[in-house]
């Protein structure tokens, strides 16, 4: 299947086009911005999109051979089939280890200046070498990812033609990944054509729960602008997610982060929690916080939250209708949050607005991915 069949032609075409400066991811962080359509994809002027290099980057992000043993894609992680992320609560994570969070969709990434869920990353080029070469899910060292894209053939000829490279350059790997990230855009919802002028696109009870998350439930406070984020960083109280403090696996991996991300020796024996933004800061007064999400794509990327605990709309709802939760980090929750007293109807009318946020699913199947030969 010819990949540009499953995508928006309209979202393909904005994506090859560069936008100017104050439509860049960039320039949105952080800005209250009013509810609007998705407009042209933010493009670097170092890494122009071509069809060459979007069908290269297609290739590489479902091949494994960019990784430390080989085996894990950066589809497993982001796969198609369960919303270009992951649907089980934590993610899978490099053979012999387990992640500590939940993987976000790829599908519109291409609009944040914030990606992961601490902003670890500014650009899609940074988000997919931070991934590939992460301890605990890709796990792979430059020199060893370059050599096997050698012993490619089909790879090495493409290099060359796209990027002038005379062996395949990392760096261009993740240029091209990068391109066809880009290509995922999901712009044509219920939701977008509503703000576009049509409005017989959104029901009567899909409108009633515009309305409430604008007003009554104040979702907007913080889901806003065009990818429904302001990009900043919120304690929300979200409970820790138990089965993971229950497995082995996975709390030898937390302490392992803990300790590479240079947390006092006290946090690294004692906290049961992941403490968020303050692994970058270390300021206390961001413990437990984490970037708001885009609510795009969300009836295809359950479950939500950094720890996967909400599995549907219901329960998400539910959790923001009872003022949030309470975590080991409580005292940095937010003040937005209050208990909203919802009725079983405005919730179901909310739930119906989260619904308009998705259109037709993003469907992909595994390419065929060239083979190894010895070098001529």
């Amino acid at each position: 299947m010819n990949f540009l069949t499953t995508i928006s032609r309209a979202g393909f075409l904005a994506s090859i086009f560069l936008v100017p400066a104050f439509l860049s991811s960039n320039a949105l962080a952080d800005q209250n911005l009013p509810l609007a359509a998705l407009g042209a994809v933010p493009v670097p002027a170092d890494n122009p999109q071509t069809s060459a290099k979007v069908a290269l980057g297609k290739l590489l992000f479902f091949d494994p051979r960019l990784g430390g043993d080989a085996s894990v894609s950066c589809a497993d992680c982001h796969a198609p089939k369960q919303g270009w992320g992951f649907a089980d609560p934590i993610s899978r994570g490099y053979p012999g280890a387990i992640h500590w969070r939940n993987s976000q969709t790829v599908v519109n990434a291409a609009y944040l200046g914030k990606l992961f869920w601490v902003g670890a990353a500014k650009s899609l080029e940074a988000q997919a070498p931070s991934a590939a070469k992460g301890a605990v899910s890709g796990n792979g060292e430059a020199d060893m990812m370059e050599a096997r894209l050698a012993f490619i053939p089909e790879y090495a000829k493409q290099f060359r033609a796209i990027f002038g490279d005379r062996w395949p350059r990392i760096s261009s790997a993740w240029k091209a990944i990068a391109a066809f990230e880009r290509t995922l855009i999901h712009d044509q919802t219920p939701f977008d054509k509503f703000m576009r002028g049509d409005k017989t696109a959104l029901s009567a009870e899909q409108q009633r729960g515009l309305k409430l998350f604008q007003g009554k439930a104040n979702c907007i406070e913080c889901h806003n602008g065009p990818l429904l984020t302001d990009q900043k960083y919120y304690n929300l109280g979200v409970p820790r997610a138990e089965a993971w403090l229950n497995s082995g696996l996975a709390q030898i991996t937390f302490r392992y982060e803990q300790y590479a991300k240079g947390v006092t020796e006290d946090m690294y024996r004692t906290i049961k929690d992941d403490a968020g933004l303050y692994y970058r800061t270390k300021q206390k007064r961001d413990k437990g916080k984490f970037r708001t999400p885009p609510l795009r794509y969300p009836a295809y990327s359950a479950p939500f939250m950094h720890n996967g605990s909400f599995f549907d709309f219901g329960e998400l709802i539910e959790f923001y209708n009872q003022g949030g939760g309470t975590n080991e980090f409580s005292a940095n929750k937010t003040k937005l949050l209050k208990p909203l007293n919802l009725s079983d109807e405005e919730k179901e009318n909310l739930a119906a607005f989260l619904e308009s946020l998705s259109g037709e699913e993003i469907k992909m199947q595994t390419p065929k991915l060239p083979p190894y030969a010895p070098l001529d």
